[in-house]
């Protein structure tokens, strides 16, 4: 199982902590943590339309998922059932969300209707990979 986060950071936080995630999740998936960013979204007019350009080449291949506040709220179980595709793509935007056009090209979600900040939405992220990877293989983790 492949699993891929993109994210649109200028600087990432947390990085021992979602490492330690990775590797606990080694055993069900190879996951690879991407952090994007663009020059031209300092200048950009319209951040979202840049968010769109830095992740369009990432959502041909495999199942997406997209994270945003009006994006369905799911529990554990639930999102441990995205694991039973076998290529999975997280996408996390910037500070400013997504165009609707690029919320077409996966299924929305999100983790809380609290708002966080990308970078713990991030970490949230990682640690709820780990949850439902071990849910879906019986790990105790979950418990």
């Amino acid at each position: 199982m492949q699993i891929n986060v993109y994210s649109i950071e200028k600087k990432e936080d947390f990085q021992k902590e979602i490492n330690e995630f990775i590797k606990k999740s080694k055993p069900f998936a190879n996951i690879k943590n991407f952090t994007l960013y663009s020059k031209n979204l300092a200048k950009s007019q319209n951040p979202k339309k840049e968010y769109s350009k830095i992740f369009e080449k990432y959502t041909n291949d495999g199942f997406n998922i997209i994270l945003s506040p009006d994006g369905k709220l799911i529990d554990s179980f639930e999102f441990s059932k995205f694991f039973e595709h076998s290529h999975i793509n997280f996408f996390i935007g910037g500070a400013y969300g997504f165009e609707e056009e690029f919320k077409k090209k996966g299924k929305l979600i999100s983790l809380s209707p609290l708002t966080m900040s990308h970078k713990i939405a991030k970490l949230v992220l990682f640690e709820q990979i780990f949850r439902g990877l071990s849910i879906k293989h019986n790990h105790p983790y979950h418990k």
